[in-house]
């Protein structure tokens, strides 16, 4: 008798629970098969005389393609509006579209029935007429023509060697750290004549661009190939367009990005760090051609993440950046600290922009809450942003979270700012489950734009009933370098900190219930769960890790980015200092862990090696710790195929919803 009362007493308080949470309709809400099947403009340019936009469109595959990653289409659309034009479709992809002097639309793609080959081709104005313009073995990387549009620039990646070939033909495949490297190189061909190699043989080319006369060319080379190189160790760099006549321009080491050269060709604009252990290249430094001298003219207390840089006019910059978890597009004065903002601040999310030649107009692909980007059409002059495109007409029929920037005192009274997204049907005094997305990096930045994607799927999540924050802790990107760099030699510390605050103000709220609360993220994201769920067990019902570092000392010695990650964000070397790397280590902690952990990574990953997901789980299991473990084959930092999305999506369900929803 006593225990059909208790059953009943437990059954009642369960049904109580349950009923404190809305109904919500999962034919409403989106599903894993609805995120799989979003299709997303990439990039949008403009062209010179402002009356075209060619666009690049993400379409994934569906279960009739070969597995593989998206197709990238390429389509034209009059500024004006109106209906794309397809230039290069699935099963077809292209890249790097660009407006030739000639009003031409130039890109790069491999249509078989040409060459074998990538190459770059172009089109006119009303997408026909296609033409090839090069003819390399062994296909075209990224190019530029020349403003006047006498000479054609492109990188080409070394082809395995003939003798490595044969080598491994007869079984001597062996990888040894340092042979075998494969550099890119800078080709220019006249407009009809042949290509020839002109950059330094012993320098790998990362990127470049022309002066406004086509006389010579700005390169940011490394000494090898790498990503580490890449990232730290670049430099700045002027040839001829014949390869004579070399000099450098910037070799200090540390983060460097796009460039732009002046409308006089007197001054190079050029996106990077502040110093060599900036974690971003978030300072606008312009070189002078003549003296070589090189000045910083971001303002210096401003907060925030230029991603972007061209030019207005000879002493005048347009930057877009980003500022928290918003974008805007400025313009500056070099001689000036203040910044002019064009547009943005709202709603709409940009990257990125694409101005005409006489910058009156742009095209960016823009994002907001409701979809994912579109080509939008934006005014210089009066910073309107209007509409072009609308990929994904059944948005409209799926129900949304309602999404929003919220602020809350972190650790040491530090603001700190994150993406809420609450569940679809919200009621005012539910407590509902929560989960934390925090994004990687940890200089990423989670934006108040479209969220929702296969490793984060936030509209996913709060279809299903669950709170999502996905906060900006400090040492993310957009708020300047002071904020990116508040981390350092602390990680896992404050910045966590910054994250458990985030929870307690949110149930201080009486919004999420402190005893349901999961998380999960990707690469440093991945970290963040890991950690939650070993050194703060206590506070976490559950958590997800994506390729996630586990072990700091062992993921320093796996890593294709030792240098960088030691330098802009740790700020130290291990060796420096063990014992601080081995305590912020989630694998140091698991003998006060109880908290379920799923593992996951992608076999293809350099950036983080699968060791650190293969001995968390190991560990896990030696502890009875509930775990899994799911390897994903071919899958580089992340997840491109379909099958593998799919399968992620559900587990991460399945996972929350038995181990967060219900206590």
């Amino acid at each position: 008798m006593m225990r059909s009362i208790t059953l009943s007493i437990f059954f009642l308080a369960f049904l109580l629970q349950t009923a404190a949470l809305p109904v919500i309709s999962s034919a409403q809400s989106l599903t894993p098969e609805d995120i799989v099947k979003l299709e997303t403009v990439s990039s949008a340019e403009m062209s010179r005389d402002g009356s075209r936009i060619a666009f690049t469109l993400s379409v994934p595959r569906t279960d009739e393609d070969a597995i593989g990653r998206n197709y990238s289409e390429l389509y034209l659309i009059p500024a004006s509006g109106g209906d794309p034009i397809p230039v290069i479709e699935k099963p077809n992809s292209a890249g790097s579209p660009e407006w030739g002097a000639d009003g031409r639309l130039y890109f790069t793609t491999r249509l078989t029935e040409h060459h074998a080959s990538t190459q770059v081709y172009s089109v006119n104005r009303a997408g026909d007429d296609l033409q090839r313009h090069t003819d390399s073995e062994y296909g075209v990387g990224a190019f530029q023509w020349s403003d006047d549009g006498s000479r054609l620039a492109f990188t080409v990646t070394d082809p395995v060697s003939q003798e490595r070939q044969d080598a491994v033909s007869r079984g001597f495949d062996m990888i040894v750290a340092g042979e075998n490297l494969r550099y890119t190189r800078l080709y220019v061909q006249s407009a009809d004549g042949s290509a020839r190699s002109v950059s330094p043989g012993d320098l790998h080319v990362v990127g470049f661009s022309w002066t406004p006369d086509g006389s010579r060319i700005a390169l940011r080379v490394t000494d090898e190939p790498g990503a580490d190189n890449d990232q730290m160790y670049s430099s700045i760099i002027e040839i001829n367009h014949d390869g004579t006549g070399m000099r450098t321009l910037l070799d200090e080491p540390k983060k460097k990005a796009g460039m732009s050269w002046s409308p006089d060709g007197s001054r190079l604009a050029l996106l990077a760090g502040r110093s060599y252990s900036d974690p971003l290249p978030q300072r606008i430094w312009v070189i002078d051609r003549e003296s070589g001298a090189s000045r910083d003219i971001t303002p210096p207390n401003w907060e925030g993440t230029p991603e972007w840089v061209g030019w207005m006019d000879n002493s005048t910059v347009m930057f877009s950046a980003v500022e928290r978890s918003s974008t805007v597009l400025y313009t500056l004065r070099t001689d000036r600290e203040t910044p002019t903002r064009i547009s943005g601040g709202g709603a709409e999310i940009f990257r990125s922009v694409s101005p005409d030649l006489r910058n009156r107009s742009f095209a960016a692909s823009v994002n907001t809450a409701e979809h994912p980007g579109e080509v939008y059409v934006g005014d210089v002059r009066r910073g309107e942003l209007r509409r072009l495109t609308n990929h994904n007409e059944w948005l409209s029929d799926r129900s949304m979270g309602e999404q929003q920037s919220i602020t809350w005192p972190g650790a040491d009274g530090l603001e700190i700012e994150g993406v809420l997204t609450k569940p679809t049907g919200y009621e005012e005094g539910v407590r509902y489950p929560l989960l934390i997305l925090p994004h990687g990096g940890p200089e990423g930045i989670s934006l108040n734009g479209w969220t929702t994607r296969a490793l984060y799927p936030v509209q996913l999540l709060a279809g299903r009933g669950y709170m999502v924050l996905e906060p900006n802790y400090r040492g993310s990107g957009g708020r300047g370098t002071d904020f990116a760099s508040a981390n350092h030699r602390d990680l896992g510390g404050k910045e966590f900190d910054d994250v458990l605050l985030g929870i307690d103000h949110l149930g201080a709220m009486g919004m999420i219930d402190p005893d349901r609360v999961g998380i999960s993220g990707t690469s440093y994201g991945g970290y963040f769960s890991a950690w939650a769920a070993t050194r703060y067990s206590d506070r976490f019902a559950a958590g997800i890790t994506f390729a996630g570092l586990s072990n700091w000392i062992s993921f320093t010695g796996t890593t294709d980015i030792p240098h960088e990650m030691s330098v802009v964000h740790w700020d130290l070397y291990w060796f420096d200092n063990p014992g601080q790397n081995w305590e912020r280590s989630p694998v140091a902690w698991l003998l006060q862990s109880d908290t379920p952990m799923l593992v996951a990574h992608g076999l293809a990953d350099d950036r983080v090696h699968p060791e650190q997901s293969i001995q968390l789980h190991q560990f896990l299991k030696m502890r009875d710790i509930p775990t899994g473990l799911v390897l994903y084959p071919r899958e580089p930092h992340g997840l491109t195929e379909r099958a593998h999305q799919l399968d992620f999506m559900n587990r991460v369900i399945d996972w929350f919803d038995g181990y967060v929803k219900t206590p």
